[in-house]
């Protein structure tokens, strides 16, 4: 069977460092869905401005490996524990396939894409392939007493974030601040750094965002616009 996109998401991340590990933990990182010319019907969305949330089916395309490894190290287990690829949600997966739910906020239309999703809460990688997506029911795929797993374990883990004294903050928007705020706050490091005099440097727009950690806080020390 070949699978083949159905869609390409536009975000504000290019790179994946600092890029949410989850969808919905930063509410207010948005996307554009736009579908690819073949599946460009406005029949195929008929019905979709009902939900509130939309499931999302996409690849890791950033993070194919040719071999397949049955156990990974997630990040919030310190990177130092080993559990079965299939009880993670990391990116190394024997079919890269990812899963995410996000909210619908509006069907939009131009001649240039035709009719597409905006929509927020996203954890994907600018010009992602996406291979499907259905809307997210709350009768069939909300369980308030599930269990977590491992996960449970760190699911309030937050950074502190503050400004550095000297970092110039006005060349970024309000509404940006906030964003890499929430982003750096999940701590977006490599469970097996905690160089606290290093300086980390995330990718957003067109903005390189550089930021130090010590203990439970960060310290956004520059903000540097990209001028190419």
């Amino acid at each position: 069977m070949n699978i083949v996109p159905v869609a390409h998401i536009t975000t504000d991340f290019k790179h994946k460092f600092g890029l949410p590990r989850q969808g919905a933990r930063v509410k207010e990182l948005c996307g554009k869905i736009v579908f690819t010319p073949e599946f460009r019907n406005p029949d195929a969305l008929r019905g979709l401005e009902k939900f509130s949330h939309i499931w999302l089916i996409f690849d890791f395309s950033k993070s194919h490996r040719k071999n397949f490894s049955p156990t990974v190290r997630p990040p919030r287990l310190g990177g130092n524990v080993n559990v079965g690829v299939f009880a993670s949600r990391s990116p190394f997966r024997p079919n890269s396939i990812g899963l995410s739910c996000v909210r619908l906020e509006s069907i939009g239309y131009s001649k240039k894409d035709g009719y597409f999703l905006n929509v927020s809460g996203v954890d994907l990688l600018d010009k992602t392939p996406i291979y499907d997506i259905k809307p997210y029911l709350p009768i069939a795929d909300c369980f308030p007493d599930a269990c977590g797993g491992y996960s449970d374990e760190n699911a309030d883990h937050a950074l502190e974030v503050v400004f550095e004294e000297g970092c110039d903050s006005e060349t970024m928007s309000k509404s940006d601040l906030t964003i890499i705020k929430k982003c750096i706050a999940e701590d977006p490091r490599p469970s097996y750094q905690e160089n606290e005099t290093r300086i980390y440097k995330m990718k957003y727009k067109k903005f390189d965002v550089c930021f130090r950690i010590c203990k439970n806080k960060a310290f956004i020390t520059k903000i540097i616009p990209d001028e190419k």
